[in-house]
């Protein structure tokens, strides 16, 4: 992986933050479905345009483009950035409230897990992604609501599939519906097509899991569904240039549609299209659904060695595959049940009773796997809700910034450091904030007070605390930033306010004090001359920033009329 931090191509530097945002999204397209679709080199094509996005610093973006970088990975290969990689999605999110885009990010780490063979594993983060979603959830006010619904929709997906893959149809089954009502207002052709080829996906394999309690009328009815979504998909999948390489039907191209079909109605007309789906079927879990459909089809024509060959031929391919567990496990009963054709028949009964008790036995077990869930998804929201109770105490109720009291225990803390060195501390106080309240009202100033306050977050690192300090003052603490890089991102935030659409703004602009630590300095006395270097900042207009270094004799109490203060 490619230093993210580093300076980012000159021409990727020119796109906007619309044609970043996109090309990430169909470099996760290509990274999803049943074949693998995804360009040369889409994993460093990626890397690049997350250090683009971090390069800017919006945190949304940066978010979108970290969950790319990893389901590029995802989708192949794993490699040693995959895991810093996820680690880093889950604190980003956290440290930014980006609530729904942190349970995808436990859900990226399921999967992440499941493929490792970690199963227990997979299911405690999956459990972390549905306590999540089982907050009352808001809209996120700083992007339009069709492109938050398609983030909360695509998080439930990757959750659904999930369970799926773990075994979980039902609770699986429930994240797809929650994700349909949104795909049906919002989605385009790519996304409705996309979505039912998944609804399509998890019941066949729900089918075939049926099948091995002997629950073969619920596994018909499992089958008979996935092959009608299948038909129904091929009028969307007509418009979803992402999906379709040609002008041939959705069964021809995609493995999990021919398979539906066959499984719903096996005969021989399926047998030319599943042998040309099984040489693209390169995920294991399509791979399996496309053999057992193939060699369903042979076995009622009575060509059961092409049947055994088919499975055969399957199980050889997954040799060393170690995810699916559960589908292999369909593979391995298919095989099984076609020995019965050459060995006696009281050998082929022997093992068929045998298999039967082992899988009525194993279904017990998936049972405490369903219940296993539950419990630790409602002991992590639980978990999150303590937390949320102690975190009120520390968060402004109306900015959603620390609160006096955060920032008191943070600096002090801070103060008491010397690794922290540098440490700038700025206060800022809103020019013309009396006259919004006086000339509009207290809501309209309540809502000055929140855009001012995301745009200072967005302005400085995420490792800096940008806290509520009282009334329209605000202090941003900046632990090892040198005293003209602090002055720099403050700077930006100025301009960042003032740009501001005046409907928003309402014309406030911000003046601001900033200070480096003096050696014993005390957390008091720093918040001290940062108010004093605000209030000079006001006295030469207001709307800019005034630095003061950390020498003993700087104070701008002593009427430099500057804005930056600086010792002889």
């Amino acid at each position: 992986m490619i230093d993210r931090y580093e300076e980012t191509a000159p021409a990727l530097a020119e796109v906007s933050d619309a044609w970043l945002i996109g090309r990430a999204r169909e470099l996760a397209m290509s990274s999803s479905g049943e074949t693998k679709r995804m360009p040369p080199g889409a994993v460093v094509e990626a890397d690049q345009l997350l250090a683009e996005a971090m390069r800017r610093g919006e945190p949304r973006m940066v978010a979108q483009l970290l969950r790319t970088s990893c389901l590029v990975r995802l989708a192949g290969p794993l490699d040693a950035a995959t895991d810093p990689l996820l680690d880093e999605m889950i604190a980003h999110t956290h440290r930014h409230g980006l609530t729904v885009m942190e349970a995808g990010a436990y859900a990226l780490r399921g999967r992440r897990l499941f493929l490792g063979g970690y199963e227990d594993e997979a299911l405690t983060a999956t459990a972390k992604a549905l306590a999540i979603l089982d907050d009352d959830l808001t809209p996120d006010t700083l992007v339009d609501l069709r492109t938050w619904k398609r983030t909360l929709t695509s998080v439930l997906v990757d959750i659904g599939q999930l369970l799926s893959q773990l075994g979980i149809y039902e609770v699986a089954a429930q994240q797809l519906l929650r994700a349909q009502s949104n795909i049906r207002d919002y989605g385009g052709p790519y996304e409705i097509a996309e979505h039912m080829i998944n609804r399509t996906r998890l019941l066949l394999g729900w089918g075939l899991r049926l099948e091995r309690v002997d629950r073969y009328d619920q596994a018909a009815e499992k089958f008979a569904t996935a092959s009608a979504i299948a038909a129904a998909a091929e009028v969307p999948w007509r418009g979803a240039q992402n999906l379709r390489r040609d002008d041939r039907p959705a069964a021809d191209q995609l493995p999990v549609v021919g398979a539906a079909h066959a499984l719903a109605r096996p005969g021989a007309g399926h047998i030319n299209r599943l042998r040309s789906l099984t040489s693209i079927a390169t995920y294991p879990r399509e791979l399996i659904m496309v053999a057992i459909a193939l060699a369903r089809c042979f076995e009622r024509e009575q060509h059961y060695i092409e049947a055994a060959k088919a499975l055969d031929e399957a199980a050889d391919k997954l040799a060393h595959d170690t995810s699916e567990n559960t589908l292999r496990l369909c593979l391995m009963r298919e095989i099984a049940r076609l020995s019965g054709h050459d060995h006696s028949v009281e050998a082929a009964n022997t093992v068929e009773q045998y298999a039967a008790a082992l899988e009525h036995e194993m279904w017990s077990t998936r049972e405490s796997k369903v219940t296993s869930l539950q419990t630790r998804r409602e002991h992590e929201r639980l978990s999150r809700e303590h937390g949320a109770i102690s975190q009120q105490a520390m968060q402004d109720p109306l900015t959603g910034l620390p609160n006096r009291r955060a920032l008191d225990e943070r600096l002090e803390a801070l103060v008491a450091a010397p690794a922290e060195r540098p440490l700038s501390v700025a206060l800022i106080d809103l020019d013309g904030f009396k006259g919004v309240n006086d000339r509009a009202s207290h809501a309209e100033g309540d809502d000055v007070l929140r855009v001012v306050a995301s745009t200072l977050r967005r302005a400085v690192r995420g490792d800096d605390m940008v806290a509520r300090y009282g009334g329209d003052e605000f202090v941003v603490l900046l632990p090892g930033a040198s005293l003209s890089a602090a002055e720099a991102a403050l700077r930006r935030a100025v301009e960042a306010v003032a740009e501001l659409p005046d409907n928003l703004s309402r014309g406030v602009t911000l003046s601001i004090g900033v200070v480096s630590l003096r050696p014993l300095e005390s957390a008091p006395q720093s918040l001290a001359r940062a108010d004093a270097a605000m209030y000079l900042t006001k006295r030469n207009g207001g709307n800019g920033v005034t630095a003061v270094a950390g020498r003993p004799d700087d104070d701008p109490r002593n009427g430099v009329d500057s804005n930056r203060a600086e010792a002889p």
